[in-house]
């Protein structure tokens, strides 16, 4: 049963506005989530399997393709974690300095564009600081 009190906000301390908002940028920063994780699981899954231009890309880069690895699996378990509602933050927070890293490398050790790091850098730093742990007030 929807009362007046409810339906205007004052008894619950939300505007319908607000709540309405709310549940928007909700959707959105789930919807950044997901595809966010799609291309990680991609990028990851190639690295790890050997697909695509990584083999080549991480030769140049001159670490070994140990790294490859490393980053691979940075990458997948992230993208799954930011599935995770309550370890989205975590997913996040791990791909923030991997993206620094790509973007580092792009421009200093194999050319290219970085574009695609920015973005992912970008989408990856709001997810970790939407999804950041608050601390719980005693009451």
């Amino acid at each position: 049963m929807t009362t007046l009190a409810s339906q205007s906000g004052w008894f619950t301390g939300v505007s319908r506005e607000s709540a309405t908002h709310s549940r928007i940028g909700s959707r959105l920063l789930w919807a950044a989530q997901i595809v966010a994780a799609a291309a990680f699981l991609m990028s990851g899954g190639m690295k790890l399997l050997g697909l695509g231009p990584a083999p080549e890309m991480f030769a140049i880069i001159g670490l070994g393709q140990w790294f490859r690895y490393l980053t691979g699996a940075i990458e997948v378990v992230s993208a799954v974690l930011l599935l995770v509602p309550g370890l989205a933050f975590f997913g996040a927070a791990l791909l923030v300095p991997t993206m620094i890293g790509a973007i580092a490398t792009h421009l200093f050790v194999i050319g290219g564009t970085p574009a695609p790091a920015i973005v992912l850098l970008g989408v990856t730093a709001t997810i970790a600081w939407q999804r950041r742990p608050t601390p719980r007030r005693n009451e």
